[in-house]
Order: C-alpha cells, then structure tokens, then sequence
C-alpha cells in the first residue's frame, strides 16, 4: 500500500498544480470500476509474460477518451516504470487521499432492501451530524442475507442493527443460558 500511497500522493500533488483535481478523481474512480469489475484486466497488469508495449496499447485502447489525457499520461508513465501493477491500488489510494484532503466523510449502508429517497436522506443526516464539519458521502449496498435492519459503519466505526445480528444474539444467549428447572 505505500507504494500506491505515493503514486496517489504524486498524482493528487499534480492534479492541483494542473487545476483537474475534480476530474482526476473521476478518472481514477473510473480506473478503480474497471479493475474491480475486470479481473482479467487486473491479470494482464500482474502478468510478466506481457511486455510493456502490449500493456501500453491496452491501457491507452481501454482509457483513451475515457479519462483525461494527465490520467492517462500518468497510467502510461507507470506502465513504462513497471509499476503497472499498483494501478489499481494507486486508483484507491488517491480516493482515500482526496477524501482526506476535501474532508469527505464515507459512510456505509448495507440494508436488505434498497433505501427509498426519504430513508436516505435521513441517514445522510444522521451521519452528518456525527461525522461534523465537511462533506458525506453514503455508499449503499444490498445484503439479503442480513433478513433486515441494517448495518452501518462510518471510518473505523460500526453499528449493527441487523435483524442477523439480533438473532445471532438471541441464539447465542438461549445456548449460552443454562436452564436450572425449579424444585417445586
């Protein structure tokens, strides 16, 4: 991760200095999709086997027109350095920098269901007024398997109100509860 971290750092330090920080952070938000989605892309900027031209042309036929051209420059600078294979770490690593550095709270909602818009906003609030000053930005995801309720967690915070949990709970208190019938 320290290598990503300072690839990140390089590539925020010249988003700034060129004014595209907003778009940078697009672009790499776009890089990160890509690598998440694509695992055989992932491979292809692991593998030694191919050479440095062939991920040059690929990255430049995935990217070009896609992101700006200081974000690709810099994919095809760490494709000549061979560091091709932090990209999507590096992609990672300038979110979490940009984030820090916009003071943008992320918060994670992972509900059974989708939120509706009046649910959400209301969390957005929530998190809000815990997180205090700057900016939220709340990631939803669908769990079926939490039955219901939900889970939340805000940096290296977590608040589990999941119908799962509770029930685990329950169970593990009944077993854990030993029965000593009355003399009666």
């Amino acid at each position: 991760m320290i290598v990503g971290a300072r690839y990140g750092k390089s590539l925020i330090d010249l988003s700034i200095e060129k004014k595209q920080l907003e778009e940078t952070r697009k672009d790499m938000q776009l890089v990160k999709q890509v690598c998440d989605e694509n695992h055989d892309f992932v491979v292809l900027l692991n593998s030694p086997i191919v050479k440095t031209d062939k991920k040059l042309e690929i990255l430049n036929s995935v990217f070009n027109g896609k992101i700006s051209a200081l974000s690709l420059s810099f994919l095809n600078l760490l494709a000549k350095k061979r560091r091709e294979s932090y990209i999507p770490e590096i992609a990672v690593a300038f979110d979490e920098q940009f984030k820090s550095q916009k003071n943008i709270t992320t918060a994670i909602i992972t509900t059974a269901t989708g939120l509706d818009a009046k649910l959400k906003t209301r969390v957005l609030e929530i998190v809000k007024q815990s997180a205090g000053s700057g900016e939220v930005e709340l990631v939803e995801k669908v769990d079926a398997s939490i039955l219901g309720g939900f889970v939340l967690a805000i940096s290296d915070k977590q608040l589990d109100q999941s119908v799962k949990r509770k029930l685990n709970d329950l169970r593990k208190n009944l077993l854990d509860n030993k029965y000593i019938p009355s003399s009666n």
